[in-house]
């Protein structure tokens, strides 16, 4: 959900910057006050995109993880299906 929420505000953020950009262009000048706002928006859309890249890294890796735990409990399961079926043959002699 986090995701989601920065991936949206970084939309938001990237609306925004490139509404102010046609806006600016419209007039001759750009005032100090809406350039510092311009560059402050670019530098949060570039900090919440960072942050969308690490934690989609994260993600990730916690995927893998996932994955590698799930098939070391299906080869316990396995092992312990065949512990149980020769302890079957064992105990039926």
């Amino acid at each position: 959900m986090k995701i989601v929420k920065i991936v949206r505000n970084t939309a938001i953020v990237g609306a925004f910057a490139f509404a102010a950009s046609f806006l600016g262009g419209c007039t001759p000048y750009a005032s100090e006050a809406e350039m510092a706002q311009l560059n402050q928006l670019k530098s949060e859309v570039n900090s919440l995109q960072t942050q969308s890249n690490q934690l989609k890294d994260q993600r990730a890796s916690l995927e893998k993880e996932i994955a590698e735990k799930q098939d070391k409990l299906a080869q316990c399961n396995k092992s312990k299906e065949e512990t149980k079926a020769n302890l079957d043959k064992m105990s039926s002699k």
